[in-house]
């Protein structure tokens, strides 16, 4: 994977999970060192001085380390987050962790931060609504995508799930490609760049 050198506005602040107003602020006040293109307005950052940026305040670095998005997978049937995990590794754009019930998902999402959670609605102790609404609630985790997961169909709670902060649904049972495709297109990742 080729590690990109030079930023747009909009990709920084990605990495740093703010407002693209804010990175424009910080590059026009000095405090987030760049260069524009000549002949244009356009503002871009080179990488060492994205990263000099995050470390002074204090935004974790890792992001801009590996590349990779995180993903956080909440499923009790630990088969199914296996070949869940399993489908996201080959990929190798992810780096995952896995929590078995919604107490878990609760504390990951705190913890890891992740850019997407892969959401089982069906939770033995409580139900991945409750789990959208909680990660909603919290306005400092509202970059993070949720797609929920269900056999159900019924679509009135789908809609449901969609009205609790749910960013996608799919089906029981999915392809585990399809799955990972999902993911691409809710964090607006290119598929297949690798290199």
């Amino acid at each position: 994977m080729t590690t990109k050198t030079v930023f747009t506005t909009g990709e920084a602040a990605k990495i740093c999970k703010v407002s693209q107003q804010t990175i424009i602020r910080c590059f026009d006040n000095g405090s987030l060192k760049g260069f524009r293109v000549p002949g244009s307005k356009f503002r871009r950052i080179p990488r060492e001085q994205l990263f000099l940026f995050m470390k002074d305040n204090g935004i974790p670095t890792d992001a801009l380390e590996s590349g990779k998005k995180k993903l956080l997978i909440v499923d009790d049937d630990q088969d199914l987050v296996d070949l869940m995990q399993d489908g996201f590794q080959r990929d190798g754009h992810f780096e995952i962790r896995t929590a078995n019930n919604g107490f878990d998902a609760g504390m990951g999402v705190k913890e890891f931060r992740p850019d997407l959670v892969v959401l089982d609605v069906m939770l033995p102790d409580i139900n991945g609504k409750e789990v959208c609404q909680r990660v909603r609630s919290d306005p400092s985790m509202d970059t993070v995508k949720i797609l929920c997961i269900s056999g159900m169909v019924e679509h009135s709670k789908v809609e449901g799930l969609m009205a609790a902060g749910a960013n996608d649904f799919m089906q029981k049972p999915f392809s585990i490609d399809d799955l990972v495709g999902r993911a691409y297109s809710l964090l607006e990742m290119e598929r297949g760049v690798v290199g």
